[in-house]
């Protein structure tokens, strides 16, 4: 290496040529990083912006919604909220929300008991065509629910179900959601047989093995599923709006539908302030719960 002679008659290093190539390299990585943060940003301002927009139109007068696509409100107004928790067609805010409310909490009991014990016979017990039943449950994820539509009503209509509650919620307790099953077997197949092979030496049988062993390590895949089962619950209209005719048992998207009217005038202020009362439970719920999803689907049975 070669050195420079300075005036004392002392030599200093020669600068080293490694060093400037590494520090070029980590202002590219800089670079890169700063263009990444940057389009993740404007791709989240996209995103997030009909939100943004629809929570500051709440705050609009009725007027002043429909043509303008400004974010900030000209003129704001609480007359929006105060139209929505009256109600509508008679029918308070608070009936609708707690229709609501019943059907996600009911949708997210009956998946939990029921999908769980059917993954737990899927997973854990061996029984004749087990294959061929979880292949045909699986393949019912491809049936799209609109093939389905017309002889389940004609069915629950046959029944007398119809303009109730019990064609939204049976399915759920009768693990009729694959996706749910699929889920948890998946879940179970990652904790060790071990387990219940100690547990079957101790004496348990499988309702045992079930309570005792598997529903304490199946936590994190019963909060997942749970969530999704609230939330699919609580945003779905077609439904309700195929099996109720009572607006007393509407739940909130029916709700937010009979704001519209093409024959008349329509609400689009109270429409707005009713649609950011009925999305606020569903965030709380999932910014509570959220770190669940990444625990059960990631299928870690066990840690340590």
């Amino acid at each position: 290496m070669s050195a420079t002679i300075l005036t004392d008659g002392q030599s200093a290093p020669a600068a080293d040529p490694g060093a400037e190539l590494r520090r070029r390299a980590k202002r590219r990585r800089a670079g890169k990083t700063l263009l990444l943060h940057i389009g993740i940003l404007a791709l989240a301002a996209v995103m997030l912006y009909p939100g943004v927009w629809m929570l500051l139109s709440s705050f609009r007068p009725t007027n002043e919604i429909v043509g303008q696509t400004g974010l900030i409100p000209d003129n704001t107004t609480l007359d929006n909220f105060r139209t929505a928790f009256e109600g509508i067609g008679g029918v308070s805010f608070w009936t609708f929300f707690t229709n609501s409310m019943i059907l996600a909490v009911g949708s997210a009991v009956g998946v939990c008991l029921s999908c769980s014990v059917s993954a737990y016979a899927f997973a854990r017990i061996d029984f004749p065509g087990r294959n061929l039943f979880f292949s045909l449950m699986i393949g019912t994820l491809l049936l799209p629910f609109h093939v389905v539509i017309i002889p389940q009503f004609i069915m629950f209509n046959e029944i007398g179900w119809t303009d109730s509650y019990m064609p939204l919620l049976i399915g759920k307790f009768l693990a009729a959601e694959a996706f749910f099953v699929f889920l948890m077997v998946q879940f179970m197949r990652n904790l060790p047989r071990e387990l219940d092979e100690s547990a079957r030496i101790d004496g348990a049988g499988h309702v045992r093995i079930f309570t005792a062993i598997m529903l304490p390590l199946m936590r994190p895949v019963l909060a997942t599923a749970s969530i999704f089962a609230f939330i699919w619950s609580w945003n779905d209209f077609l439904a309700p709006l195929i099996y109720l005719r009572t607006p007393d048992k509407y739940p909130l998207p029916l709700m937010l539908r009979q704001y519209t009217d093409q024959t008349s005038v329509s609400d689009y202020g109270g429409q707005m302030a009713a649609a950011v009362l009925a999305l606020a439970p569903v965030l709380i719920f999932f910014i509570l719960f959220q770190r669940y999803i990444v625990e059960g689907v990631a299928t870690q049975g066990l840690k340590g």
